[in-house]
């Protein structure tokens, strides 16, 4: 291997894109660079290698030093995957995602998060800043006697912990959506709410694609059918696989308010085309007497009836308002208006 594998990477810029902890006897300490003789070293120690930002070095890493299969390294370097678990024997690959901190309020947003979990070393890559990885290093960083000493399995975990809690936040942001959209639709119905309403059903559905094929990839961590996951480690799987169950529970109910609010909007929306139609009718209702009247007395003949009488004039409008006051009068004791 080449000298240089022993430096930390960078990207263009002088930004470090690799992040490398070793954890001997355990003790925690974060190293400046990574090669494939650290692996080689130190086979008793456990190995984080963490890729922010895709860079070409990366897949020498993960070809080079790891030999990990091309498949793998594909659904590394590609866009963003569906979550997905495949099983190479000696070690995992994991596609999860996470939510993006920086998303704009009311908008759900995830970032993928690949990892490769071997016996004795993880290796984590993603584009940009996660939490969940910010929040692990900070562990490692403190030293602190938590996942990493136990295995990087029980790290796993706990990034997977960590992942998975950024969740609930979106939960409530969707809550408060649904109470504002109900509020607002129940007031006066119109195509901004509308907007919010197909908005919000897009962003519960994206919950729950996300989600649900994470709550099984958790599942089968869980049930220690995964080689490189201990027996003491797939219990704490379990927890964070009621997690992911009651955040997909919880996007069926949000899926089923957002129909709910949908179907008030459109009952609304009816309701005012209603209003509008029986308005409309009243007033074409009181203008065809008077049509009728205007047009009897506007036929062109020399010889008519009251033409010649002085008030002739004040009939035909003194009988266009009483027609009219007494089909007000009717409509107004049937409950029409």
């Amino acid at each position: 291997m080449a000298p240089g594998w022993r430096r930390a990477i960078g990207a263009p810029g002088g930004k470090v894109v690799l992040t490398y902890f070793r954890c001997v006897k355990g003790k925690i300490e974060r190293r400046p660079g990574f090669s494939a003789a650290d692996l080689a070293d130190y086979p008793q120690a456990q190995h984080w290698i963490d890729l922010e930002d895709p860079t070409a070095e990366e897949v020498k890493i993960l070809e080079e030093v790891f030999h990990f299969h091309p498949l793998a390294i594909e659904d590394t370097i590609s866009d963003i995957q569906a979550p997905k678990m495949d099983d190479y024997g000696d070690y995992a690959f994991l596609v999860v995602h996470g939510v993006r901190s920086e998303a704009p309020k009311d908008t759900f947003l995830t970032r993928e998060l690949d990892v490769f979990l071997g016996p004795n070393y993880l290796v984590t890559h993603h584009e940009g800043l996660m939490r969940s990885i910010r929040g692990a290093q900070e562990q490692c960083d403190k030293n602190f006697m938590t996942a990493m000493p136990k295995g990087v399995d029980y790290l796993l975990h706990q990034i997977l912990d960590y992942l998975f809690d950024h969740y609930f936040p979106v939960i409530d942001s969707i809550d408060t959506r649904i109470d504002l959209l109900q509020q607002e639709v129940f007031r006066k119905p119109e195509q901004e709410a509308l907007d919010k309403i197909f908005a919000l059903k897009r962003d519960v559905l994206n919950l729950r694609r996300s989600c649900m094929p994470q709550r099984e990839i958790v599942h089968r961590l869980s049930r220690n059918e995964v080689k490189v996951v201990s027996a003491k480690a797939s219990v704490y799987f379990r927890d964070i696989h009621d997690t992911l169950y009651r955040i997909v529970e919880a996007s069926y109910a949000h899926q089923d308010q957002a129909q709910s609010t949908l179907d008030a909007y459109l009952t609304g929306v009816s309701n005012q085309l209603n209003e509008t139609m029986k308005r409309l009718t009243m007033i074409s209702a009181l203008l065809a007497p008077l049509t009728v009247i205007t047009g009897y007395w506007g036929m062109n003949f020399q010889h008519m009836p009251e033409l010649q009488l002085d008030w002739g004039p004040v009939l035909p409008i003194g009988l266009m308002v009483v027609t009219s006051g007494g089909l007000l009068f009717y409509f107004k004791r049937r409950g029409w208006i």
